[in-house]
């Protein structure tokens, strides 16, 4: 506003009527820019003394271990899949020492029965409502944490549902992100068959016949980048292009996600990858 302001009354008095025209177009742009900044820094919440990175790491860590525990506990007890599904998220993070044990701590906190699951997602979204990339990722990795046993079962469905209109998503976000890890999880599932084979084979293991392809379809490739069967190359291309944005691993450490959780980024980018890849060879 001040930008527009300023500029018409520098205008005005050089130029008159058209020098203030031009100014307060040039306050505009100045306006427009200084709020574009401004957003990127995290808007007035930046402006906070205890909103720095550290911080935002530290809630984005404890408030998404205590809402896998929250929906592990969907069934009324926690399974030994979730429990072994939460050691090797842990595990895959490279957690030790105190950050294993508050991992530990706030997965076990959401298992409570006094545990609420609404003001845990409201206290983060609030303090990450400009960062939409992670608030999705968020919800990623809870999608990931339910469907640990290739089963998503309505009780977890519903909780992550839940969580989704917490963080402000609408009901088709919350359906491409289903069905986008649905994809990314049998995707990886083909990759272990993969791998597998191709160790018996090298061992003299493999059976006759035995498939050894650990490529995707173009149905489940397209799933995972969000798209369906229609799609053209142009909306591959961009669907593409959007989602390794999103999943910049860099940058989304750098708006808070957790260093140890870069690692998530980094697989789903690789994901991400592989289908466009897939994509580009079978056009």
């Amino acid at each position: 506003m001040w930008g527009k302001v300023l500029g018409f009354c520098f205008g005005f008095m050089f130029g008159r009527i058209p020098g203030a025209l031009l100014g307060l177009f040039l306050g505009h742009m100045f306006d427009r820019s200084l709020k574009q900044d401004f957003d990127k820094a995290g808007g007035f919440s930046g402006l906070f003394k205890g909103d720095d990175i550290n911080e935002r790491q530290a809630l984005f860590f404890s408030s998404c271990f205590a809402v896998m525990g929250h929906i592990a506990k969907s069934n009324g007890r926690v399974s030994e899949t979730h429990i072994k599904a939460a050691t090797a998220f842990m595990d895959e993070m490279a957690l030790a020492g105190d950050a294993r044990r508050e991992a530990q701590e706030a997965f076990r906190s959401g298992k409570d029965s006094d545990f609420s699951l609404k003001d845990t997602v409201d206290d983060f979204k609030e303090r990450f409502a400009r960062r939409s990339d992670l608030l999705q990722l968020f919800l990623e990795i809870q999608i990931q944490m339910a469907f640990s046993d290739g089963v998503l079962a309505a009780q977890e469905k519903q909780l992550l549902n839940e969580v989704s209109k917490f963080l402000g998503l609408s009901k088709t976000q919350f359906s491409v992100l289903i069905k986008r890890y649905q994809a990314e999880f049998a995707f990886r599932q083909q990759q272990q068959r993969f791998h597998h084979q191709r160790q018996h084979r090298h061992s003299g293991q493999q059976h006759a016949g035995e498939a050894t392809d650990n490529s995707m379809n173009r149905s489940q490739a397209l799933a995972l980048l969000g798209l369906n069967d229609g799609a053209t190359q142009r909306d591959i291309k961009t669907a593409y292009r959007k989602l390794m944005a999103q999943h910049h691993p860099d940058k989304l450490v750098s708006q808070g996600l957790p260093k140890h959780m870069m690692e998530v980024a980094v697989k789903k980018s690789q994901d991400i990858q592989a289908a466009y890849e897939y994509l580009k060879k079978a056009a």
